[in-house]
């Protein structure tokens, strides 16, 4: 019988739970319509509460705004002061849409300390200055005394807002700039020397990586950063992936369900080898591997606007978010962070808002059932099980039928696994090994004690 082993006393290290983050841009009904109501916004209202609460129920940790493509053409200073003198712009990424910018930095933070979340700001690094960059951090983190803060002072914050993760730019290889990795690595040496860690908040840096996995796009941007004097203003290296389509959102063959979740299982390949491209230049792992934007990529809703990104939400996309989030638990030291895109009516959303509903997604129930991993201890697992084999597009392709991850918190050992196999159940062994005899782990960790583990 095909089987599955849990090495209790094999611990990698514990989960952070900012591989459970998320994301929401300026696109669509992901902001307006989504997590804010345009018709009540105020200085301080707004906010759907439905959607604050579906995020407070999964622990949502951290979540990253204002874009995506959006950001590199976003300047923060339309987005404060009193709601009704913002000026409206134009979004040319997105279906040149008016942006009202009812939804600023303050709300933003705000929405963010309602769910419990930490704010991750992408800065405009296409468009924008170090010194706009600089300033907003300023402006946010800056205890008193300065212009800027007392500025955030009057404009409703007169505690600093302590946003400490910050992007320099997003995808500057293609919207934010089409900028080349050497010229990108210029760019961001100059931007991060003026990235103050005002007030008491450490700065988390993050530097734009590749739009997938592409190790040229990774070497040639840190051979370049490194050139000289170097710059040592950087936490975080930011890889996007997309898992793509098969088919559409809610229409597809056998054979393009097997592809698109073959395509998610991909992002293991990518942790490990751009985490092993870093590791040629920062061997102490002081740069931290981030996936600040993945999941499935469908084509539109018929019917709407094409350019806002709306999609459904199907149980194969639930089996692409599971697939991708038991990668994370497994190489959670080679990761520091991820986040899903989006958290609203766009891509693979976790919750849709229709006539003032919001309906949880079959993603959003993967991660409900998988928020205990958060902050637990990641242990290794084995999976003996058989593979699926499958014809797309001519060629034969291959998808593990199980995979899964497993964690230890207290007296808590969850277990998740996922069954890619089309209407076909699979009777599994689980064995808990690990430790003198075969039963406790160097932690004390007893596999006695998890007889009645729940299996998600």
């Amino acid at each position: 019988m095909p089987c599955i082993d849990v090495i209790l006393d094999e611990s990698i290290g514990t989960i952070s739970p900012n591989l459970y983050g998320h994301f929401v841009e300026h696109l669509g009904a992901c902001v307006c319509e989504g997590l804010w109501n345009q018709a009540s916004s105020t200085h301080s209202g707004g906010i759907c509460a439905d959607v604050v609460t579906a995020l407070k129920q999964i622990n949502a940790p951290v979540i990253r705004r204002p874009g995506g493509c959006f950001a590199d053409d976003y300047h923060w200073r339309d987005g404060i002061g009193p709601v009704g003198e913002r000026p409206n712009r134009v979004n040319i990424h997105w279906g040149d849409a008016i942006e009202s910018n009812a939804f600023g930095t303050h709300e933003f933070v705000r929405f963010c300390r309602a769910v419990g979340a930490q704010p991750y700001i992408a800065g405009n690094a296409g468009s924008g200055s170090p010194r706009e960059m600089r300033d907003w951090v300023e402006y946010c983190n800056f205890p008193r005394g300065s212009a800027l803060a007392e500025e955030r002072a009057a404009n409703g914050d007169a505690a600093p807002l302590n946003v400490r993760y910050w992007g320099v730019g997003n995808e500057n290889w293609g919207c934010g700039g089409h900028f080349r990795p050497e010229e990108y690595a210029g760019e961001y040496r100059r931007f991060s020397t003026y990235l103050h860690d005002f007030g008491d908040v450490p700065l988390f840096l993050v530097a734009c990586g590749p739009d997938g996995n592409d190790l040229d796009w990774t070497r040639r941007f840190f051979v370049a950063l490194n050139e000289g004097r170097g710059c040592g203003r950087i936490h975080g290296y930011a890889a996007h992936y997309y898992c793509g389509t098969a088919g559409t959102a809610s229409a597809y063959s056998e054979s393009q369900w097997y592809e698109l979740l073959r395509k998610a299982c991909l992002m293991e390949e990518l942790i490990v080898q751009q985490r092993a491209a870093i590791d040629e230049f920062d061997p102490q792992r002081r740069i931290g591997l981030v996936v600040d934007e993945w999941g499935a990529w469908h084509p539109p809703t018929p019917g709407r606007n094409p350019k806002f990104l709306r999609q459904q939400n199907t149980p194969r996309d639930a089996l692409v978010a599971a697939l991708t989030l038991d990668i994370f638990n497994r190489h959670r030291e080679k990761v520091v962070m991820a986040n899903i895109a989006q958290a609203v009516n766009v891509l693979q959303a976790l919750l849709l808002r229709v006539g003032g509903r919001v309906i949880r997604t079959p993603s959003c129930h993967v991660y409900d059932m998988y928020r205990t991993h958060q902050g637990a201890r990641s242990v290794r697992v084995v999976c003996d099980t058989p593979g699926v084999l499958f014809e797309h597009e001519g060629q034969m392709r291959r998808v593990g039928q199980v995979a899964g991850s497993a964690s230890i918190k207290g007296r808590t050992l969850t277990l998740t696994l996922v069954n890619v196999k089309l209407g076909e159940p699979m009777m599994l062994t689980i064995n808990l090994r690990g430790g003198e005899g075969g039963h406790r782990a160097a932690d004390g960790a007893d596999a006695r004690r998890f007889r009645g583990t729940r299996y998600v």
